[in-house]
């Protein structure tokens, strides 16, 4: 795998941090989620309320091939616990409000004393400083914040249907730390990385931004025609509507596409500037393909060379020629169902990374890592995997390993590992859906979940 070697500690949640996660552990790094007691909302949420067994679609959409850990980071024993992953540690990666980290005890300062060399990787909604810095930052609000939602809509404000900027986000903040873990790897410094939504909002605007600055205008100029859905595009650039759907225009030839709707208007008006008079031209072209079918037109617009594509939905995704081509989903078992996920977007050497030892939730984390010296048992921190696992709390005491578990001693690292007990065959057990993570910490209170 193209990162194998890099451990990360993530305390991300919700989507923009997970789906940086993701993008890491895809590719081949060790990711470790640390979640409060009880579980992250990730679990207990989902879009359109798609439950696998229980398990949340939105949990699924962004934990893949991670593994993952419940500490209460206000306990003081759960501190000790992340201070040794941090100190093993390439990237520590999290999207908390800012401040969050440093009240829990994981600040900038306090991790870089532990792990000089670790990449520090913050991602927020509005960034770390200024009047926005304490707001709650979510998708929609930064949307709407950015331009994004009063540039989209052609006669009324309308935000994209989906959470872009989470995703897009999520997308650059993988960028970034990927980007401070080759400066790592070449000099052996950390770096401080921060991303924030607002940003990303505003990187998924750039040609708009750019032109829109670049040229003076103000916002009359975002107003259009019903049919096209940029303002900054020359007619028809647009959705029309036909008998059997919509077709969609990119920027054409005007005379190639006046051909090939038959459309003696359309040839009248292949001199004017379709950008001032774009509303003018993209109603001749909703005129042009009004009553009919696609399969009428699609055979003299290929023969033209028009740039045109039919609007599909979901459904027509499912069984798309190309769609499987690409190999753009995975169907995976999850606990006694199905989930369909969507597979990492890049392809390396002609393959896409798949899902790892079962890791379509990974099984809960039931090893802790404490460095010390080899053969030797820490003598202020003691790991009790059957408290971990019924009580959520650590002990100071004799070591108990319950029956499966086992001791492994090395030069530097002491490893406690509990085979988790299932009755599904050793073959199929990765194959389970997430259960609830396994605490660290003797509290049960929830853990603060800005954004």
């Amino acid at each position: 795998m193209l990162l194998d070697g890099m451990r990360v500690v993530s305390f991300c949640h919700f989507l923009q941090g997970p789906a940086a996660a993701q993008y890491l552990a895809d590719m081949g790094a060790e990711v470790v989620k640390i979640e409060p007691p009880g579980g992250g909302y990730e679990r207990k949420w989902s879009g359109g309320d798609a439950y696998v067994d229980g398990v949340s679609a939105f949990f699924l959409c962004a934990h893949r091939n991670q593994r993952t850990i419940a500490i209460d980071l206000k306990h003081p024993r759960g501190k000790e616990v992340v201070e040794r992953m941090i100190a093993r540690a390439d990237v520590l990666m999290e999207n908390f409000r800012p401040g969050v980290m440093e009240r829990l005890g994981f600040g900038y300062e306090r991790v870089r004393a532990i792990n000089p060399e670790i990449v520090y990787a913050s991602a927020s909604g509005w960034g770390r400083t200024g009047p926005m810095a304490d707001k709650p930052g979510q998708d929609l609000l930064v949307q709407a914040f950015c331009g994004l939602v009063a540039a989209t809509g052609a006669s009324r404000p309308t935000p994209i249907g989906l959470a872009a900027v989470d995703q897009h986000g999520g997308a650059l903040f993988a960028l970034g730390i990927l980007a401070a873990y080759v400066k790592k790897l070449r000099t052996g410094r950390g770096t401080r990385v921060e991303s924030s939504l607002l940003n990303a909002g505003i990187d998924l605007q750039t040609e708009p931004l750019t032109s829109y600055l670049t040229m003076g205008a103000d916002r009359s100029i975002l107003k259009r025609q019903e049919n096209l859905v940029s303002w900054f595009h020359q007619a028809p650039y647009g959705v029309y509507p036909v008998v059997d759907g919509w077709i969609a225009f990119s920027i054409n030839d005007p005379e190639k596409l006046a051909r090939a709707l038959g459309s003696a208007e359309l040839a009248a008006l292949a001199g004017i500037d379709r950008y001032r008079e774009r509303d003018r031209y993209a109603e001749a072209v909703a005129r042009a393909v009004a009553g009919r079918t696609l399969a009428e037109l699609a055979p003299a617009l290929d023969a033209e060379g028009i740039w045109w594509q039919r609007v599909q939905d979901y459904d027509d995704l499912r069984d798309d020629p190309q769609v499987r081509e690409n190999g753009c989903f995975l169907e995976v078992p999850v606990e006694s169902g199905k989930a369909v996920l969507v597979v990492h977007p890049n392809r390396y050497d002609g393959e896409a990374p798949g899902v790892r030892d079962g890791g379509v939730v990974q099984q809960l984390v039931h090893q802790v890592t404490l460095d010390c010296p080899a053969g030797s048992i820490p003598d202020r921190l003691w790991v009790n995997i059957n408290h971990l696992a019924l009580n959520g709390e650590i002990r100071l005491g004799e070591l108990e390993l319950p029956e499966g578990a086992s001791l492994i001693g090395d030069a530097d690292t002491v490893v406690v590992q509990c085979v988790v007990p299932t009755e599904a065959p050793e073959e199929e057990a990765a194959d389970r859906g997430p259960a609830e993570p396994e605490v660290i910490g003797a509290k049960k209170e929830e853990e603060e979940s800005d954004e």
